[in-house]
Formats: C-alpha cells, structure tokens, sequence
C-alpha cells in the first residue's frame, strides 16, 4: 500500500476550485524512475484516481492545486506571498482561522471513468478561458 499526500482544505475553500495535479513517484529509494506529474484534474478527481494509484502498491501520490498564473508578474506576486508567509511578514490572511475549524476530509468514492475526466477537463478549460 502506497502513502496519498494531499492538503487538508477548509469546507468551502475556493482552493479546492482550482485545477489539481497528482505527482506518483517511488515510495522508497530503491526504485530509480523520475515522478510523472498527471492532470490536470478536478478535485475530487484527482483525490479519487491517486489514491486508487497507491492503493495496492508501494507509490507517493501528491495532489496538489495548480495555479493557473498568467504571466511573470503574477508569478511573482505569488513567490512573494510565499516568501512572505514564510518569514512570518505576511498579513494576516482571513482564511487562517478556518483552519482551526478542520473537520475530517471526506474521501472520494471510487475513481472516476474515462469520460468523467474528460467532462472535468472541459470544465476547467471553462474557468480558465472565462
């Protein structure tokens, strides 16, 4: 069994609208591949096919959000907030107190078909050509 790492998002986080990438790599040292990186997907398409990945064997799924940053300064703005919370700077984000408020992440069921990815794709290209 594989080991899923994902974040832990607040209810109605607007994260958890973003398009969301899956990374699989070796779980252990002894296995020398490069990771794929696949998607992207939606949330809870990526949640559902990566723990189906690691589930019967020895791989590291992340999922994780992509930002879809459209261009070199806003790119940079995002370094910048993240230098910036890393150094303790940043101003407080609202958002930081739901995270107190965690409740247990509802797992996805089984994974989705073919055809439920493609309609997930469309739906992402809608947001971001919108």
């Amino acid at each position: 069994m594989g080991t899923l790492v994902t974040l832990h998002l607040p209810p109605g986080s607007p994260i958890a609208e973003q398009p969301w990438v899956i990374t699989i790599g070796s779980l252990d040292d002894l296995e020398e591949w490069e990771p794929i990186v696949c998607g992207p997907y939606e949330h809870q398409h990526a949640l559902a096919l990566a723990r189906a990945v690691v589930s019967d064997d020895d791989l590291m799924a992340v999922v994780e959000p992509m930002l879809p940053l459209d261009g070199v300064d806003a790119i940079r703005r995002e370094i910048d907030l993240a230098r910036a919370a890393a150094e303790g700077t940043a101003a407080e984000d609202p958002a930081a107190e739901d995270f107190a408020k965690l409740t247990p992440q509802e797992y996805p069921g089984a994974p989705p078909e073919p055809a439920e990815v493609h309609s997930g794709w469309r739906r992402i290209a809608g947001k971001l050509t919108a």
